[in-house]
């Protein structure tokens, strides 16, 4: 007779096989989301059939991978290229895919103990170690510079200078940072999931954390489709389709989380110069445009736009939303100022995950003997970075007073609720 328990056959079950389809499932979303957004931007006509090789590195870069960019001009040229960016609406799209994929198992109870769930967990993360591993090696390729017209262009022909560009890929920073999102996203979704077992030693974080983080990811989520909505609406009215959806595709938590924090009164900092460009709305663009380092919070952008108070508002609206979901969650007596504890905690780790996933940099700038000293049509830089403590303390205070709100809410309408059932008795 096996010795085997009934729940260890259950979770054997649900093992490599089971697995490998977690892992491909998410790299096929990742890389279709990635694909749609690119070729929506122009990307599809990159020269020497380099689309594929960008969408891996697109891939890479919206899991944390470190993609590095480099020049070559022959010694006498100087290139100079960077990018930091995630794209978080790849990234978004693989989490939810590989979370759903490593919860099934869990809900139907095929998973039930510490070590069960470890190795359930260790056998998605050795294959998406060797799935990293690939799409690293993959991600390699070389472009030619046009040195334009004019000066440039003659001492380019004359010395016969074709400076060139490119991308590979750090893979031990991609394997490191990679792993640590897959764990992030592990880690979270069985925070999140009401219906997962957890462990035994873990079990008190059923009532204190699980209901927190459900109400500050539903929160983000919901930020996200707002800007789905509003982005379809301004495909449709204004037009520039192809650029929205690229924006919608590849970079859509990039403006909408920002914009949380900017509603709870934070600061980011930022500069657009040359021929680059953020894919956020044209108002961004006006005040960062500037010879010095802007600043963006509701004060300056309302200067631009007075639009930009419907932030607040949709903050003070979505915030004590939020409280109460988590306190509809979470056990019935618990205290208001417990609620205002969790959620203020729970929303200041988001505001750190926004501001250090969202922040943006790039360079790119090149010479010829000296001459073009990284300026003009040949080169550019951006950046955006958040006011980080700052941001965290706003979401702290926010996170309290949406919390107390949302709770007192709760306990209002269950005992409306009561009194109601009372009567009817």
């Amino acid at each position: 007779m096996s010795s085997r328990t009934p729940s260890a056959r259950a979770g054997a079950r649900h093992g490599w096989l089971q697995a490998l389809a977690t892992v491909l499932a998410g790299l096929v979303a990742m890389g279709l989301v990635a694909a749609l957004g690119l070729w929506a931007a122009g990307a599809a006509d990159l020269p020497d059939n380099a689309f594929p090789r960008v969408v891996t590195a697109t891939v890479v870069t919206a899991v944390g991978g470190a993609v590095e960019l480099f020049g070559n001009a022959d010694g006498l040229a100087d290139t100079e290229a960077a990018l930091t960016v995630m794209p978080l609406s790849v990234t978004l799209t693989g989490a939810l895919v590989i979370a759903a994929g490593f919860l099934r198992p869990l809900r139907h109870g095929a998973v039930g103990s510490a070590g069960e769930l470890a190795g359930w967990a260790a056998r998605i993360a050795v294959l998406w170690l060797l799935a990293l591993l690939g799409l690293s090696f993959a991600s390699h390729q070389t472009f030619e510079v046009s040195l334009g017209e004019g000066l440039l262009d003659d001492l380019g022909d004359l010395f016969g200078l074709s400076p060139q560009v490119g991308f590979t890929t750090d893979v031990p920073l991609t394997a490191f940072f990679g792993l640590l999102w897959l764990a992030g996203v592990l880690v979270l979704a069985l925070l999140v999931s009401r219906e997962a077992p957890l462990p035994a030693r873990l079990l008190r974080l059923h009532a204190s954390v699980r209901p927190a983080a459900y109400a500050v990811v539903a929160l983000l989520l919901a930020y996200v489709v707002i800007g789905v909505v509003v982005g379809l609406v301004v495909a449709g009215t204004r037009g520039h389709p192809a650029q929205t959806f690229a924006v919608l595709l590849l970079g859509l938590p990039n403006l909408v989380w920002p914009a949380l924090t900017i509603g709870l009164g934070a600061t980011w900092d930022g500069r657009v110069e040359g021929p680059f460009g953020l894919p956020m709305p044209q108002v961004l663009d006006e005040v960062l445009r500037t010879p010095d380092v802007s600043t963006l919070n509701l004060g300056t952008l309302a200067e631009h736009d007075g639009r930009v108070w419907w932030l607040l508002v949709a903050d003070v609206v979505l915030l004590p939303a939020a409280g109460w979901l988590m306190a509809r969650r979470s056990p019935a007596r618990t205290p208001a100022w417990r609620h205002a504890v969790h959620m203020a905690v729970a929303l200041a780790l988001a505001t750190l995950m926004i501001c250090l996933v969202g922040r943006v940099s790039a360079r790119y700038g090149l010479s010829v003997l000296g001459i073009g000293d990284l300026g003009g049509d040949l080169s550019g830089q951006l950046f955006l970075r958040p006011h980080l403590w700052g941001a965290v303390g706003l979401a702290v205070l926010w996170g309290l007073a949406a919390g107390f709100l949302g709770a007192s809410l709760a306990q209002r309408l269950a005992r409306h609720s009561d009194t109601h059932e009372g009567a009817a008795r």
